[in-house]
């Protein structure tokens, strides 16, 4: 089941990332992170993920419920005020916009008027989340799949920069639930992404900041070149660089929490990627052993039916 390997992975990557958050890649180069560590930059026992995992664990369990906006971002505000899909109880990473958007729904903001909208908040927060969507939106058209992706980035990054990463990953990832070739399933997800967004007229100053992944090849970019900071843009590059330039699950997710930085998130997307392209029996064993709430992950993958 596609889902299976890609909600373990989005959780393996992320935890693998939470102890070495924040650390630097000359750091990492002497110390490489090669397993499950325990404490570190947050303080976490080992396998513990982070907010990446959770928010795309709420889009899940909206989505079996059935698509709705508002909904999840009252969801949202679950976790938020209640630490709902926390991994043991409580939060201990958010994101500046997407605490801002969760006081606003928090005091009845609609979940589509939440999000922030300037150019300074264009952080990776919805981009972290929204890999999921892609199972649920593969058969749909187009204007409808962009539009759902800009809603749910919307409830906490609703500028366009951010949008047209969410939306280049959701392509990304239904190309490759067609079991292409994963660098097949990259140029055409280019084809697409850069003809859709010339056709709804999005400024081209923004399409050009995304030139490395939608004209060149974002995996012949030499690694001192690609950066791993929380600015959506660097983030998606990261990710997709750490995917298509490795063989296998393993050699993905730790090439990427060992870019530093962002490790977290940029691990998460990058297993969410591998984990749907490989299948969950590539993921080693003992990360999935000592990965936390494992089995209400398992439980949650039970209930997916699309």
């Amino acid at each position: 089941m596609h889902t299976k390997g890609l909600l373990f992975g989005i959780a393996i990557g992320d935890a693998l990332g939470v102890p070495v958050e924040f650390m630097s890649r000359k750091h990492l180069q002497v110390n490489p992170v090669i397993g499950m560590r325990d404490f570190g930059t947050h303080h976490q026992p080992a396998g513990t993920w982070s907010d990446d995992s959770t928010m795309s664990f709420l889009l899940v369990e909206q989505l079996i419920e059935g698509y709705d906006v508002e909904a999840l971002g009252k969801k949202f505000c679950q976790w938020y005020q209640y630490n709902y899909w926390t991994p043991h109880g409580e939060i201990f990473d958010m994101g500046v916009a997407t605490r801002n958007a969760m006081d606003k729904i928090a005091k009845g903001v609609s979940a589509l008027q939440s999000g922030e909208c300037d150019d300074y908040s264009n952080g990776n927060g919805s981009l972290m989340r929204i890999l999921p969507l892609a199972v649920y939106l593969q058969n749909k058209p187009i204007d409808q799949r962009f539009c759902i992706t800009k809603e749910i980035s919307g409830i906490t990054h609703s500028h366009i920069r951010s949008v047209i990463g969410c939306f280049f990953a959701v392509e990304f990832m239904i190309q490759l639930l067609k079991e292409k070739d994963k660098c097949d399933a990259y140029y055409e997800t280019q084809n697409i992404v850069r003809d859709y967004l010339h056709l709804i007229n999005i400024k081209s100053s923004e399409i050009e900041l995304y030139n490395r992944i939608l004209f060149d090849d974002i995996s012949c970019i030499p690694e001192q070149d690609i950066y791993s900071s929380g600015y959506v843009l660097h983030t998606l590059e990261a990710s997709l660089w750490a995917f298509l330039t490795t063989e296998n699950f393993k050699d993905a997710v730790l090439k990427a929490v060992n870019l530093g930085d962002d490790a977290d998130t940029i691990g998460s997307l990058t297993g969410g990627m591998a984990g749907l392209f490989y299948g969950f029996e590539q993921i080693p064993s003992e990360w999935i052993n000592q990965l936390a709430r494992k089995e209400d992950i398992e439980d949650l993958v039970s209930k997916t039916g699309f």
